[in-house]
């Protein structure tokens, strides 16, 4: 896909160039791919010398295998303005392993590969090599080979004679001499008796992708050098042509040129349709299947870091384009180099993602290769149809519908869904189409034997996807295997048919795949936020501002969807789209993708008109395929431009002599420029046609009109990565040490806006000060940044690492220190033995104060690491870093956990090479203090993820200091509820009043009932708090009580239901920022009138009691208007300090009649003698009001429910469970007015009462009618034992 365009060129070619051997300068060995080769080949050596004897291959490379320095050996013209040539980045990517040797009996196939370069400003000049050998004539050569050749052959002999081999034989001679006649069979060279071939390769440099074209000019003047008949005119004439007078085809045209011996014809799409595409994407289908690449495509759009790997170039090409290609809309915005020449091997360590192609020899398999980081990477090996894929992969939208509907289009060309494994060498390793799966069992489909003719194979596919579709209800009625397209064109395809075929496959499996974008993102406009100023100042404060409104646009989204969906929003590609989207207002400035995907934005909005917002999961197939494939074959049967054929040219007599096999030097003079301007004026296509098309490509491309979008679009490009290709030189160590440094500088850029971005989402500050109202993060939105997070550290972790271990670089380094801190320990006197000793800790001595009763959990990484160890669910080490990120995050250690880290510089040293981030001081620095602002906030992301794991938690009860609970004689118990589960009942012993306890994980905690069996002499206790501490996270729940629990004593309770607040952690280091204690309610009016203890009642007046009800009210209306994931604690607005229960307990108490000195009287025993009166009054007189009567009966079923409880709650207690009953049921507005009219009420409320006041209760009863629209379930700890 062609994101720049070098917009001067209007030339269907910019350069010819020839590289190969040059004589002059003799063999020199490529320096860098050799030690490659050479690190490789000692590696081995040193290992396995034992197996050397068995391995004909792995001897040190013989000198035939060996890579030697290729040159440019001439291109033409000599520069062209528009695209200067770079014959560095040129020379290492037509040759990117440098020149090969044959003799006769190698096999000398011509090979044809396309390759990319990508300029600073981020614009690509595609590149169509191909390479063939050609008989070395040089004497010189041929005995240099031959010399080098003895002198192998005298090393080899030497290591299979040495004594000292460990051959594992007793007589090391019988195996060595085969070995060595066997050498020399395979790669010898005799000169008197071998011909020698080396390699060549003539390319065409191109400013867009005609792959097909460029193979057929470049393999037909191949043709014409090794054929044994002159090509009718000398070559000159021909490449003089494809430079100098074949045009670009203009968009939406088609265009037929002369090669040597045939015409080719290429054609390029108008501007409403899919950018230019031309490589075969059948290709990758038939190498992969559909399900690996649709995998691969998922990895590419979540930005991971790929590499393709595979021994043939234009292989590696064809997917990484195809990748590319099928993003559209998007673009991919980091590195990517699809050919890795050898010498640039350094540059897989890039800490960034990237997408890159590493040439495979074909003998090694993948564990030999040594790649530096794999937790974020995905491995493609196309030769072997197989695929690697990063851990916590979320799945494509949709992916079996999807998948069903790509397999239609593929069988209708005869592609098989599933790839064609055969197509490997290897062992076919078989893979089957899940989605078919399913539904099919093995004895039918594709494991008949290969001898079945392949229609029949086809047929039984189909009968499978039908038998699917059957049940998916999706519908197959095209689905015919195309007949010959020949029968029915009349023969006026201009292009062969296989040609043709690959376009109309190519645009199918295309549409397919932007429609799916198109439904996905169908109303993204809504969501973009426009900048309220200028584009100027937009521009300067780009990383600050928000662009998309990404809650809103995921809360719209099908639950499926958003696995996938929140991390795709996250990439830089989103990200450069919607600014794309930002700076293009109006039609005429947008970028070509961008117009092309409104458009068909519109077109769907138009079909389905529905509200913007609603969205269905329902599979919309693509219904455009047949406009586009109309499109292509209109142009393919009539060309609309031919370009001059090729002519003699001006040359002096005995120049273009050429002899058979060689490919001649060309004429210079000639070449070296074009036909003045007038030639061009006379041609077949008129001058203001060329004008126009330029302006056409300037907006099928960059669009680089005004400096100011010229100025965006060097920075957009520059956002996202700092480098898009490494510089393609000689690499001197100073061009490494800067290609490291802007890595560096990248890293530490991406971790400051990670930071800051995390932040903001979870402060929510940013999206209030846009005007959002209250915002708060979404779970899904949490999970997504935290796991960017894990992914960056990851990085970091792996730039620059000496020698990798395991699959995650931070986990690795991690066990270092383990390891050593371990033995330094393991001296007499250390730590004893690891595990969970945590559970009997010394230190925490039983004091008397409520929160000094726990002392706070010793700070220690290697205790988390262990924590992490002890999981048995987590088992890859990616998983256990991941696992220890969050826990570090939960604790607010991340930063100093990191830090103490990385001071063991002994340990950093030893691991990594000077270069790497970790050992660069300031930055290092500087990524840490980023990090240090996480502690500004809180995160759950341990607790609310791993679930089902074990958690120790510790349990304090804090009886009151003024009445010495040492007399107390019966046998306490608690239960703690958490947001998860809840322990059921624990007994505290009596004398320590603590226990620590394992259980599957509770949640966040929410309350925590606790009482007594009432045994023994004294059986009263006063009891200030209970405190419950995660072993784990550290998090300690405070569960204040300050009330008895005895008969007789206080409201008669033997247990009480307490319900607990985060305390916050004391700050006792000054590394820990200012904290906002966000799980507190915000603290609301009431803190300043309740000032005293709770045991004195405080008299409030009724303004502040009616203040009360309503904050209370507020908290409940809230709670339920916040997404369903991010709600808190509904129990705290309940039951907790200054909640639904107290706010009407202070109701209730308002000039309450305080009988006797001494006697309390509880509020319900004025709710018993009002239930005894209606009990009563039922039976007197039956009162005329349906309703009334129905409000009674409800009310008093449900105080004998209460009453006859088993448990032993007291008054308020009682008390406190009718009101979440009644708030549960919508029944406390109606019971408040009930009460209010009763005659008891006049009997226990002195005049002043709120409750006798008419238009205090009215006004009451309607605040308290707002929880009706609420569906209010309560915790089971609150009701249980009453069925109701």
């Amino acid at each position: 896909m062609t994101t720049g365009f070098s917009s001067g060129s209007c030339r269907f070619a910019d350069y010819f160039v020839i590289c190969g051997l040059d004589t002059d300068s003799g063999l020199e060995p490529d320096e860098l791919s050799a030690l490659c080769q050479y690190i490789e080949a000692t590696k081995f050596r040193d290992g396995a010398r034992g197996n050397l004897a068995n391995e004909g291959e792995n001897f040190e490379q013989s000198p035939l295998r060996r890579t030697f320095k290729s040159k440019v050996l001439a291109h033409f013209p000599e520069n062209v303005e528009w695209n200067p040539f770079d014959q560095d980045a040129v020379g290492m990517l037509c040759m990117p392993k440098g020149l090969a040797f044959r003799t006769q009996v190698d096999s000398r196939e011509p090979q044809f590969h396309s390759f990319i370069i990508t300029r600073e400003d981020g614009s690509r000049t595609y590149g169509f090599a191909l390479t063939f050998f050609e008989e070395v004539t040089s004497k010189q050569i041929c005995s240099a080979m031959q010399t080098l050749y003895h002198m192998h052959n005298a090393e080899q002999y030497d290591i299979l004679h040495t004594p000292t081999s460990p051959l594992g034989l007793e007589e090391p001679m019988l195996h060595a001499a085969p070995a060595i006649s066997r050498l020399q069979r395979f790669n010898s060279y005799d000169i008197s008796r071998d011909t020698l071939y080396v390699s060549k390769c003539i390319c065409l440099i191109t400013p867009m992708a005609f792959p097909q074209a460029c193979r057929k000019v470049l393999q037909q003047l191949h043709q014409a050098v090794s054929s044994p008949q002159p090509p009718p005119l000398p070559l000159e004439s021909y490449i003089y042509n494809i430079l100098f007078e074949v045009p670009m085809p203009p968009s939406g045209r088609s265009l037929k040129f002369s090669g040597v011996y045939g015409p080719v014809v290429c054609q390029r799409p108008s501007t409403s349709e899919l950018p230019l595409f031309d490589f075969p994407m059948g290709e990758v289908f038939n190498l992969l299947g559909v399900e690996n690449v649709l995998q691969l495509f998922t990895c590419a759009l979540l930005e991971m870091q790929i590499l393709l790997y595979s021994q043939h170039y234009q292989r590696l090409m064809t997917v990484a384009e195809s990748i590319t290609a099928l993003m559209f809309p998007f673009q991919w915005q980091h590195v990517y180099v699809p050919i890795l020449p050898a010498s640039l091997l350094h540059f897989l360590d890039a800490p960034v993602p990237y997408l890159m192609g590493l040439h495979s020899n074909g003998q090694d398999d993948r564990t030999k290769l040594e790649l530096p980081q794999e937790a974020n990477l995905c491995f493609v090996d196309i030769d072997n149809h197989f695929i690697e894929l990063p851990e916590e992969l979320p799945q494509f939208p949709n992916k079996l519908e999807f998948i069903q509907e790509i397999s239609e289009v593929l069988m209708s060309f005869g592609v098989s869904p599933e790839g064609n494994i055969h197509s490997s060498d290897s062992q076919p390793k078989y893979r089957g189409f899940r989605s078919v799966d399913m539904v099919s069992d093995k004895r039918n489909g594709n494991l008949a034997s290969p001898l079945n003719s392949y229609l029949l194979r086809e047929n039984e596919t189909i009968a499978r996807l039908q038998a699917l579709v059957k049940r998916t209800g999706v519908s197959l009625e095209k689905l015919e295997v195309r007949e010959d397209a020949s029968s029915n064109k009349d023969g006026r395809i201009q292009c062969d048919e296989e040609e043709l075929k690959m376009h109309q496959l190519n645009i199918q499996v295309r549409e397919v795949f932007a429609n799916r974008f198109t439904q996905m993102f169908a109303d993204y406009e809504v969501f973009v936020i426009q900048p309220s100023h200028d584009k100027e100042s937009w521009f300067t404060n780009r990383d600050q501002m928000q662009n998309f409104d990404k809650a809103s646009f995921l809360s719209d989204q099908p639950e499926p969807y958003l696995p996938f969906l929140s991390r795709f929003l996250e990439t830089q590609m989103f990200a450069s789209f919607i600014d794309c989207k930002i700076l293009c207002h109006d039609d005429e400035e947008k970028e070509h993708t961008l117009r092309v995907f409104d458009s068909r934005v519109d077109k769907i909005r138009m079909l389905n008109v529905r509200t913007p917002t609603l969205r269905t999961s329902m599979y919309q197939k693509c219904t455009n395929i047949e406009e586009a494939e109309k499109a292509i074959e209109m142009r393919v049967s009539k060309i609309d431009h031919t370009a001059l054929h090729p002519h003699l040219l001006d040359m002096k007599i005995g120049q273009g002599r050429y002899e058979q096999g060689f490919f001649p030097r060309l004429q210079s003079d000639v070449l070296s420029t074009g036909p003045t301007s007038n030639k061009w004026t006379k041609r077949s296509a008129p001058a203001q046609w060329r004008r126009r098309d330029r302006q056409k490509q300037h907006a099928e491309h960059l669009y680089l009109d005004n400096d100011q979008r010229e100025k965006y679009i060097q920075e957009a490009r520059n956002l996202g990565t700092t480098i898009r290709q490494p510089k393609l030189s000689n690499l001197s160590p100073s061009v490494i040490a800067q290609t490291n440094w802007k890595f560096v500088e990248g890293l530490l850029k991406e971790c400051r806006n990670k930071t800051k971005r995390m932040l903001v989402e979870k402060m929510g500050r940013e999206a209030v000060e846009l005007g959002h109202g209250e915002v708060s993060i979404t779970g899904v939105e949490e999970n997504t940044l935290i796991a960017s997070l894990c992914d960056l550290l990851e990085r970091i972790w792996s730039h620059g690492l000496q020698v990798k271990q395991g699959k995650s670089a931070l986990w690795s380094h991690l066990l270092h220190y383990q390891e050593s801190k371990e033995k330094k320990s393991a001296t007499p006197g250390g730590l004893g033995p690891p595990g969970k000793r945590f559970i009997h800790d010394p230190e925490r001595r039983k004091s008397d104060g409520g929160v000094s009763a726990m002392a706070p959990l010793k700070i220690s990484l290697i205790q988390d690491m262990r924590h992490i160890q002890n999981i048995s669910e987590i088992k890859t080490d990616v998983g256990k870093a991941r696992a220890w990120v969050r826990l570090s995050m939960e604790k607010k250690l991340l930063s100093r956990h990191l830090k103490q880290l990385l001071s063991d510089h002994e340990l950093t040293k030893k691991l990594y090479k000077r270069y790497a981030f970790l050992r660069c001081d300031d930055e290092k620095e500087q990524f840490l203090y980023h990090l240090l602002s996480f502690n500004a906030v809180d995160y759950f992301c341990f607790t609310n993820v791993f679930t089902t794991i074990m958690i120790p938690y510790h349990v304090v009860v804090v009886p009151s200091k003024k009445l010495g609970g040492s007399m107390f004689t019966a046998n306490p118990w608690v239960c703690v509820s958490g947001e998860l589960a809840e322990t059921g009942v624990l007994q505290v012993p009596r004398n320590t009043l603590e226990i620590t306890f394992e259980c599957q994980n509770l949640g966040k905690l929410t309350t925590v009932q606790m009482g007594h069996d009432n045994t023994g002499l004294y059986a009263k206790w006063l009891v200030e708090c209970v405190m419950v501490r995660n072993e784990i996270t550290g998090h300690t729940y405070k569960f204040p009580c300050g009330r008895w629990l005895g008969k007789g004593v206080d409201d008669g309770s033997l247990e009480r239901i307490l319900v607990g607040e985060l305390m916050t952690p004391s700050t006792e280091n000054d590394e820990r920022m200012c904290r906002t204690p966000p799980m507190q309610q915000s603290p609301g009016m009431m803190r300043r009138f309740v000032t005293i203890s709770p045991n004195s009642k405080p008299k409030l007046n009724t303004g502040q009691i009616q203040e009360g009800v309503g904050e209370a009210i507020n908290g409940i209306v809230k709670h339920f208007h916040k997404p369903e994931k991010e709600r808190g604690s509904l129990t705290l607005l309940l039951c907790g300090e200054y909640g639904l229960v107290w706010a009407l307990e202070q109701v209730f108490q308002h000039g309450f009649k305080s009988p006797r000195l001494f006697k309390n009287v509880f509020i319900w025993d004025f709710l018993e003698k009002s239930q005894v009166y209606f009990e009563s009054a039922e039976q007197r007189e039956a009162t005329p009001d349906e309703n009334w009567q129905t409000r009674v009966r409800h009310f008093c079923r449900f105080m004998r429910a209460i009453n006859n409880t088993s448990r032993n709650i007291g008054k308020d207690g009682k008390f406190q469970m009718l009101v979440c009953l009644g708030a549960r049921d919508h029944l406390l507005h109606h019971w408040i007015a009930l009460l209010a009219d009763c005659p008891i009420t006049t009997q226990m409320y002195e005049e002043t009462a709120l409750i006798k006041d008419r238009s205090l209760v009215n006004s009451l009863i309607r605040v308290l009618q707002t929880l009706q629209e609420f569906n209010i379930t309560l915790e089971a700890s609150l009701v249980k034992g009453v069925g109701i």
